[in-house]
């Protein structure tokens, strides 16, 4: 039995994602973005009160990049996984786990943008330094994919679902139409069924497609 704990629009869209792909029974309990996730029981679960949790045959599993590994090890290991040995192993777990670098700016803006919900409380030097350093991300993403449709020689793997997710969240607050390497693999990407049914319906955490920092913030 596979049981994965998550909230639309954060960092578990990306396991869910990934499941999808991976085609495998499995279900889903959705958490609230709130202190619920502090709550004693889920703490044995993901001891940060974080999503995702992954319970898999009895056992829980914290981290999007660990729960990326184990389950290409257990289920594709060959085509969205690379395991140990293969030519492209190196580059499939430097993008997997760049999916994080994306994340942690995203994570930033998100905290600016929705949790802090007064304007006073807002920092505009902050807002647009971690937009700019999504937009660092995105060059080097750009460059990885100049020539290529997905970040792996070898095809689409789960190397794209990461770094996707995490592009996914990142559009909220850096546009990428300047990068046209990533615009065509994020339309190729978006466009698969998985991706489809890992979307959000009523339960969204952002209220608008795009934030601009607020100028008038202290």
């Amino acid at each position: 039995m596979i049981v994965l704990h998550h909230c639309p629009q954060t960092r578990s869209m990306r396991s869910l994602w990934l499941l999808h792909e991976l085609g495998i029974a499995f279900e889903v309990v959705k958490h609230g973005f709130d202190k619920s996730l502090r709550a004693p029981d889920y703490l044995l679960k993901s001891p940060a009160g974080r999503v995702p949790a992954l319970e898999l045959d009895g056992a829980a599993i914290f981290e999007t990049g660990a729960i990326t590994e184990v389950l290409c090890e257990l289920f594709s290991p060959e085509v969205l996984g690379r395991p140990a040995g293969h030519a492209e192993r190196a580059q499939w777990l430097i993008w997997v786990h760049f999916a994080e670098t994306i994340s942690q700016h995203a994570a930033a803006l998100t905290q600016q943008h929705v949790a802090l919900r007064e304007d006073h409380m807002r920092s505009p030097i902050v807002m647009k330094l971690e937009a700019a350093r999504i937009l660092k991300c995105y060059a080097a993403l750009d460059a990885r994919l100049a020539g290529r449709d997905y970040l792996l020689d070898g095809g689409f793997s789960a190397a794209d679902v990461s770094v996707g997710q995490a592009v996914y969240l990142a559009k909220f607050f850096a546009h990428i139409d300047g990068f046209a390497a990533v615009k065509s693999w994020y339309e190729r990407i978006t466009a698969r069924a998985a991706f489809v049914a890992s979307l959000p319906g009523d339960e969204t955490l952002f209220a608008g497609t795009f934030f601009e920092p607020w100028e008038g913030a202290t």
